[in-house]
């Protein structure tokens, strides 16, 4: 019982950590997605929090049901061998993408709230992540496991701070000019980037545990911390709108009011959670890449770390904005058919 407990944990805070990257920690996907349509972000966090819980377990028991040992094994399940192929190939390009956007991420973070120029930031986070991949899945599994409770903790004070101050309300009373189907459309598109973007390391997790009923449990605490953070960030975000949208990391601005401490370990916190993504899905990238090259995995990652950093001199604030909306739409077709996809129950498994 205290194994699988520890299991579950372990399966919620990957998959907490895996989805709350660069766009989700810094704020940006949250201002993009919920909180500019006001007060129907709580029930588009409602409905995308209710998907994650859904799909994410049912992503990873598909993993296990057919042995996948990458990303591609699931979408060749999904779509069919050809065209799971091609989907795959697409996914590819859309996870540089997403790394150069982390990695963006970070030095953005270097530079706006250590002042620190942006290539140190890219620099040292690409170093880190070269040492720390080496190490495989148990490296992020452990990262995970010490960085997402700080996350909540944190995110946990930014809400009662925002709470006990005189805007804390509103977030019930921002309205929009946004029409009914763009609202949404928003939680179905963030949910289906997200969670297509999280087979990266979700599938290969899924694969290695045998425990249905733990992967199960782990999804559904792992949906709802993703919900709270999204929640509890949709929140401290109305009460400084619209003056924070001019950051690119609205997050960070929203910390200065805490005090410098506070500032200082939110900031780390957000850029460790924007590591834990990057970690995560280079790691799904090299997995998938050595199905194809008879290339060692150490070369596989310095050249998908060169390529991340040569995509991250575009700039944080200008990939979220146009590649996330884009991807997401790309993706939609991949959710439609998880949801369609029937899961059974393996021989001689909880």
């Amino acid at each position: 019982m205290q194994r699988r407990f520890l299991r579950v944990l372990q399966i919620g805070f990957t998959y907490m950590g895996t989805v709350v990257g660069a766009g989700f920690a810094t704020g940006q996907e949250i201002l993009q997605f919920f909180t500019r349509y006001g007060y129907w972000a709580v029930l588009t966090i409602a409905l995308a929090t209710a998907l994650f819980i859904w799909l994410g377990g049912k992503m990873m028991l598909l993993a296990g049901e057919i042995g996948a040992k990458s990303y591609e094994d699931l979408n060749k399940a999904l779509f069919g061998p050809a065209v799971g192929r091609l989907v795959s190939y697409f996914m590819l390009v859309v996870l540089l993408g997403v790394n150069a956007v982390m990695l963006a991420g970070a030095g953005t973070i270097f530079y706006e709230n250590w002042n620190l120029p942006y290539q140190v930031g890219l620099l040292v986070t690409l170093v880190a992540c070269y040492l720390m991949l080496r190490r495989g899945m148990n490296a992020i599994l452990t990262i995970n496991s010490i960085v997402v409770p700080f996350m909540l903790l944190f995110t946990a004070i930014v809400l009662y701070d925002t709470f006990t101050s005189p805007s804390g309300g509103r977030w019930l009373e921002l309205t929009t000019d946004d029409s009914a189907l763009r609202v949404w459309t928003a939680p179905l598109l963030y949910t289906a980037f997200n969670l297509a973007m999280a087979q990266a390391v979700l599938v290969p997790l899924g694969a290695g545990i045998k425990d249905r009923k733990a992967i199960r449990l782990g999804s559904l605490f792992g949906g709802i911390g993703i919900g709270f953070m999204l929640l509890a960030g949709h929140i401290a975000l109305s009460s400084h709108m619209p003056g924070v949208q001019q950051y690119e990391i609205p997050m960070g601005g929203i910390a200065r009011q805490l005090g410098y401490g506070i500032q200082f370990i939110y900031i780390l916190l957000i850029f460790s959670e924007i590591f834990t993504t990057l970690i995560a899905d280079i790691y799904g990238l090299v997995l998938q890449l050595q199905q194809r090259v008879a290339v060692p995995p150490d070369v596989l990652l310095l050249v998908i770390l060169v390529l991340c950093y040569l995509l991250s001199q575009i700039g944080f604030g200008p990939l979220v904005k146009t590649l996330y909306p884009l991807f997401g739409l790309f993706s939609l077709g991949w959710l439609a058919l998880m949801m369609l996809k029937k899961t059974r129950k393996r021989p001689g498994s909880d």
